[in-house]
């Protein structure tokens, strides 16, 4: 009995098989932003109406109106923009040097210092907060946008990914720069460092998400509403008696663009980085 090949079996379908079942679950987790922009468009009393409105009968900016002539609104905006450049520029530059160096450079300790820093991602951001704010207030950089960016300036997943990486390219490329008389951080920069844009794109998109989103440290650390993140300002339109659901929609439905806009500018770098990401250690 002879059996076809497979790609004969699936010349009647002109996709994957599989995406029968991704394409619902992609549709499943749409469904939070579909509702999202929706709700956005709703007054008040239709967010809260029982059994809720699924589709709204006429559109409404009250959301809008109310999130744009809060006069802090751009600010927070601007403040949490500031935040996440500075702090996924810090986390490129500084896991650059540190992955080179885990991944290049042979010192003593290489392997148990590298353990020690893996080790810190398991601990509870709980308990490092304290000990954390002691510090900032320490250096004087309580309720400003320093204490948001230093303490994330670089983090142990973003050295880790970029050592992955590095131990991935080959060897030869640098010694082939050495040759030609480039020191070595000559040739990170200038040759290392291009070839590594699938993991750049990774870091960034990741830092950046992280960033953006945060609301936990940004409610210990600051207490000047002119300083507030945007994530910290939406947090103020919830209030102990009345909440105005439809700015709080538009407003998280706005903190979201910056988002989507990052992913989609990087998507081609990032899913190659996933792709093509190494275990080798």
């Amino acid at each position: 009995m002879t059996t076809l090949p497979v790609h004969r079996r699936r010349r009647w379908l002109p996709f994957s098989p599989w995406h029968f079942v991704l394409a619902p679950v992609s549709l499943l987790f749409g469904l939070p932003l579909v509702w999202l922009v929706l709700s956005s468009f709703m007054s008040n009393a239709q967010i809260n109406r029982f059994p809720p409105t699924i589709i709204p009968h006429s559109l409404h900016l009250d959301g809008y109106r109310y999130v744009l002539d809060n006069a802090l609104f751009p600010r927070w905006f601007l403040n949490s923009a500031i935040v996440a450049v500075v702090v996924v520029i810090g986390n490129l530059v500084f896991g650059i040097l540190g992955g080179y160096a885990f991944a290049r450079l042979r010192f003593g300790g290489s392997r148990a210092l590298l353990a020690l820093m893996l080790g810190t991602l398991v601990i509870p951001f709980q308990i490092t907060m304290i000990p954390t704010f002691l510090i900032m207030k320490d250096l004087g950089l309580v309720d400003t946008l320093g204490a948001l960016m230093v303490p994330s300036l670089v983090t142990p997943l973003a050295v880790f990914l970029f050592r992955q990486f590095f131990l991935s390219l080959p060897r030869e490329v640098e010694e082939a720069a050495w040759m030609d008389g480039c020191s070595r951080l000559r040739t990170l920069w200038h040759v290392v460092v291009p070839m590594a844009r699938p993991a750049l794109g990774t870091v960034a998109v990741l830092t950046f998400l992280a960033t953006w989103n945060d609301l936990t440290w940004p409610l210990i650390a600051i207490n000047n509403d002119h300083n507030y993140t945007l994530q910290l300002g939406l947090a103020t339109f919830q209030g102990q008696h009345r909440t105005e659901w439809s700015a709080v929609m538009a407003g998280n439905l706005i903190a979201v663009l910056p988002v989507l806009i990052a992913f989609l500018a990087a998507q081609r770098t990032f899913i190659r980085s996933l792709a093509s990401s190494a275990v080798k250690g």
